[in-house]
């Protein structure tokens, strides 16, 4: 019977193979006893590490002037499509400034909105030189507003001690700027009080 050692020999190196832990002995044990129980090799992965990217710096991004704005840029007829993209979002955002809408939910919304584009006007300031100041916000960052004016001039006025108004479409909202501290990314889950109050 040279095929029956022929197959033994197959079977003795197809379970070598499968079970590649298993001695010699417990394989010959296994055929005598006629009850094959293979078992599934997992080879072990490595797994690679994902690198993160990481962004720039602050040192990093004013070394580069990321948020310069050019003083060839700095006019006031530029923003005015911007001014008018936010006019349609903020519309759409309080499902039309209609004169039946309740003041309050207009203003809780205003206020998580984003202001890029909005025409603010200091109504209210500790510095006199601020009062009056009109225009398009550019940027707007945790303690300030940037301000184009008509006169195509950047104004960069602060949050603290400041009151801004915020006129659409006959609505008008008052925003305190001392309890606006927030970058805009952070005002979403922010809940303001209706009634604000500065120290002027």
């Amino acid at each position: 019977p040279q095929s029956s050692e022929k197959a033994k020999t197959i079977v003795h190196a197809f379970l070598k193979r499968s079970m590649p832990k298993m001695k010699d002995e417990a394989i010959q044990d296994m055929l005598t006893r006629k009850a094959v129980v293979l078992e599934h090799y997992h080879k072990k992965k490595t797994k690679q590490k994902r690198k993160k990217t990481k962004g720039f710096t602050a040192k990093q991004r004013r070394e580069l002037r990321l948020f310069e704005i050019e003083p060839e840029q700095q006019r006031y007829a530029i923003f005015l499509p911007l001014h008018e993209l936010w006019k349609q979002y903020i519309r759409d955002l309080c499902h039309g400034l209609k004169p039946d809408a309740q003041p309050h939910m207009i203003q809780s919304k205003l206020l998580k909105a984003d202001l890029h584009g909005a025409i603010v006007t200091v109504t209210k300031s500790k510095c006199p030189s601020y009062v009056g100041i009109t225009g398009i916000i550019l940027q707007e960052f945790k303690h300030i507003f940037k301000i184009i004016t008509k006169e195509d001039k950047l104004k960069v006025v602060p949050k603290l001690n400041n009151v801004f108004s915020l006129e659409l479409d006959g609505f008008i909202s008052y925003i305190y700027g001392s309890k606006f501290l927030l970058r805009a990314s952070e005002r979403s889950a922010k809940k303001f009080k209706l009634k604000g109050t500065i120290d002027l």
